[in-house]
């Protein structure tokens, strides 16, 4: 069916309301704008499906909602009877649309015999993924598109042990997706609106969705005030510290200060953007790894003469930092060297109060920072490497957990995603701040800072610089022609990198590590299509796809003696890199 036919299509339905149907209408004879939308359908990938809100097969709607949904409902129940009856967690946050997909979602759930545990209200991705393994749910939904701009909303799926699905389960359910249609998905007639399940923890709505809140949230926050390192530190000087907080009109207001406040941990909130807004209308974009998204919350600590600000997502898996220099002006810091503090803080701390355990390992993703992975082995520690996307670090958990080799202690990737802690298996933002938060109170107490700190490990392990931009392919073919890009960087045999002896080329869709010296080695990580250049002296540059846009990501680390260097070096490998990909 061509796309014009399937525009049609969706125009006579009989399911459109008068408003949709205006609207479709409102594009009749312009082929581009009627190609755009129903030449190709939303991309299922590995990290759910994302788009604009708008009507159309390439958007997100509550058509492909449904859709979506009823392919994850066949998938459940293909698993078997007590995979339904154990249930699917359905958690969404602040944007447009997101409790309205989410009802619908249940909806079609309950149709299809499938068990519903629905969040009465907004809450962030780590709850969400909390709440599967606390109620051994067979697995869970989050209506997000997490830091995107506004016109954006997503759909990610989870498994039962509270990780997004694996690549492997992802391709069944993409397979189940496709044999359902975009009209005519049952629903169950259960009367639900966002007024109806709000505060209604504990409601039955009709014979398989229940709605929940409270009592998951305590069991969260019981879960992660176990993670706390710095008890009397807090004591000391929680009270009096001044930090800010922004959720930037997201899902992490409640969560984030509550357990804050029960650590008893001071903190003040930008008021601008403490409510949740759809629109998010006091900055550009939603993303903490955006400077402009904490503007307002830096200003509000300099008025305070705060010491430092955190800042979370709308679905609250991301953090964003920004800490006082050595001359006392803010200064933000990256996913990378967040990480790496955490990473130092929580060894340091277990080193300390003796429960550093022998087999303990972190776990990050292949184009995060090496400086982890010396901070680690300092401490006696494993370090591993995973694929970009936290599903994998989850993965790590869950073997660890059979096979009792390493014991999981924290892992990260540079996209500003942390994890301390077992109860959940995605980003946690909410306790990356508790713990972020704890460590300025404890580097007061032995009169340090959190820049201070990370100079220190600087000036121990030399100065690395991560950089990452990213290269978009527009139009219809965008995706073919990122794929036909990642085609030339594996045919182009670089022996020579920006002036730098390239020694390796790893090959992760191939599955091979190509050394210069003509060896091979291969790669124990899952096949998937990245490419990686390992440099001379262990710098790196690698390039993967985005796996719900056509955006190419590319990644570069140098390592120098000092951070204009370092910073130097980052800079002319991602220039090249950009340079050859476009």
């Amino acid at each position: 069916m061509s796309y014009s036919d399937t525009y049609r299509q969706w125009i006579a339905s009989a399911e459109l309301s008068a408003e949709d149907r205006a609207a479709l209408a409102k594009i009749k004879g312009d082929d581009d704008k009627i190609k755009a939308l129903f030449g190709a359908e939303l991309e299922f990938g590995t990290a759910g499906m994302r788009g604009v809100l708008e009507l159309g097969t390439n958007r997100m709607n509550i058509f492909t909602v449904k859709r979506a949904t009823k392919g994850f409902a066949d998938y459940v129940n293909s698993t078997g009877k007590d995979f339904a009856a154990r249930g699917v967690v359905i958690s969404y946050d602040t944007r447009h649309k997101s409790v309205d997909f989410a009802i619908a979602a249940a909806r079609v759930l309950s149709a299809n015999g499938v068990r519903v545990f629905l969040m009465e209200d907004v809450r962030p991705v780590p709850v969400c993924s909390f709440a599967i393994r606390h109620l051994n749910a067979a697995g869970g939904i989050m209506i997000t598109a997490s830091h995107n701009p506004k016109q954006y909303n997503g759909y990610k799926v989870y498994g039962d042990d509270g990780a997004q699905l694996s690549p492997e389960a992802t391709e069944t359910v993409v397979d189940f997706i496709g044999k359902s249609g975009y009209f005519g998905v049952a629903e169950a007639d259960t009367a639900l609106t966002p007024a109806s399940i709000k505060g209604k923890d504990g409601f039955k709505a009709d014979k398989y969705i229940t709605v929940v809140g409270a009592v998951i949230d305590e069991a969260y926050f019981k879960a992660i005030e176990k993670l706390a390192l710095s008890p009397d530190a807090v004591k000391k000087v929680g009270k009096t510290l001044k930090l800010v907080y922004t959720p930037l009109h997201g899902s992490g207001y409640k969560p984030v200060t509550t357990i804050l406040r029960r650590m008893g941990i001071s903190v003040t909130v930008v008021p601008e953007q403490a409510e949740p807004n759809p629109d998010f209308p006091t900055v550009p974009v939603p993303n903490p790894e955006d400077p402009a998204a904490l503007k307002m919350a830096v200003a509000l600590a300099k008025q305070i003469g705060a010491d430092a600000v955190i800042g979370t997502d709308p679905d609250s898996d991301r953090m964003g930092v920004a800490v006082r220099n050595r001359d006392g002006e803010f200064v933000l810091l990256n996913g990378n060297q967040t990480g790496s503090l955490l990473c130092s803080y929580i060894l340091d701390r277990k080193s300390k109060n003796g429960t550093l355990n022998a087999n303990f390992a972190i776990v990050k993703t292949i184009v995060t920072t090496n400086l982890a992975a010396d901070i680690a082995a300092d401490y006696g520690a494993a370090s591993f490497d995973v694929l970009t996307g936290f599903k994998f670090i989850g993965e790590k958990i869950k073997e660890w957990e059979t096979s009792k080799e390493f014991s999981f202690l924290f892992g990260f990737e540079e996209s500003y995603g942390y994890l301390a802690g077992t109860h959940a298996r995605d980003k946690d933002a909410v306790v990356a701040a508790m713990l972020f938060a704890e460590m300025v109170c404890y580097l007061k107490t032995i009169g340090d800072t959190v820049y201070g700190y990370l100079t220190e490990l600087y000036d121990k392990f030399g100065y690395y610089c991560e950089k990452s931009s990213a290269v978009f392919y527009d139009g219809i073919n965008g995706m073919n022609e990122m794929r036909a890009i990642m085609d030339k960087l594996r045919e182009t045999k670089l022996t020579v990198f920006a002036d730098v002896p390239v020694d390796a080329v790893s090959d992760l869709d191939a599955g091979i590590k190509y050394n210069t010296d003509g060896s091979m080695e291969g790669i124990d990580l899952p096949y998937s299509n990245v490419v990686k250049f390992h440099l001379e002296g262990g710098d790196w540059v690698c390039a993967r796809p985005s796996g719900t846009e056509p955006k190419l990501k590319l990644y570069v680390s140098a390592k120098r003696p000092s951070p204009a260097a370092a910073s130097a070096a980052a800079d002319t490998y991602l220039k090249a890199m950009s340079a050859i990909c476009k």
